[in-house]
């Protein structure tokens, strides 16, 4: 991880235009690639940040990052106040509460109660930025990654986007299709979602447990 306090100026060119006049921020760069520019308000959100895989030139006045749709980012530095890096290791991931968890499991078991076909392939499979909750096939062998949430919000569509980007990276895999599944799905979530081409799915978990209760055991 690498934190940068910088008085700069920031131009976006890609999906829209976009600009940040002068004013001092942190610029954020992580291990995986990834460049935020947060400032000081506005809670975890940054104000542009641009998602690996890319490219980060930098020079004394200027960092380019592009990235291979075509995108654009600029930070025309003025003067660098702080620059720190620091290596935090691997990270062990999100620990899901028990509800989440519970939901993850009894999904694994019945993944046809997300869409009718599916066929669990692996539960937490690795990326290289970490595990997506279920990875399936359909009948037709398309690959399917599913992230759970218990609530559903922006946060989870973007994590699945992050992952889809990831594995579609890699030949065996793509295209890999998303779906987004959660109790509820917060309406703005289903706006990015859609605008990213993952599909969203509402579950009762009540009504699982209760497939789960009727369910024959041995003991």
């Amino acid at each position: 991880m690498r934190l940068v306090i910088a008085k700069c100026s920031v131009t976006y060119e890609g999906r829209l235009t976009a600009y940040l006049p002068s004013a001092v921020r942190l610029l954020m760069v992580k291990a995986d690639g990834c460049v935020a520019i947060h400032a000081d308000g506005g809670a975890y959100k940054p104000l542009n940040w641009m998602n690996a895989p890319n490219y980060l030139e930098e020079t004394e006045k200027l960092w380019t990052v592009t990235n291979k749709q075509g995108e654009r980012l600029e930070i025309d530095i003025e003067e660098i106040l702080h620059d720190f890096g620091h290596d935090m290791g691997i990270d062990p991931g999100l620990q899901k509460d028990g509800v989440e968890a519970h939901l993850q499991v009894l999904l694994a078991e019945r993944p046809e109660e997300i869409e009718e076909g599916l066929r669990l392939v692996r539960r937490e499979f690795p990326t290289d930025i970490g595990p997506v909750d279920l990875f399936c096939h359909t009948a037709a062998g398309e690959s399917v990654a599913i992230e759970i949430k218990r609530q559903g919000g922006i946060d989870g569509v973007e994590q699945l986007a992050r992952y889809l980007e990831r594995m579609n990276l890699d030949a065996r895999l793509a295209p890999v299709r998303g779906i987004f599944v959660a109790q509820s799905i917060a309406p703005q979530a289903r706006v990015i979602a859609e605008s990213r081409g993952i599909e969203c799915v509402e579950v009762d978990y009540n009504e699982l447990r209760g497939i789960e209760s009727n369910a024959p055991r041995l003991f």
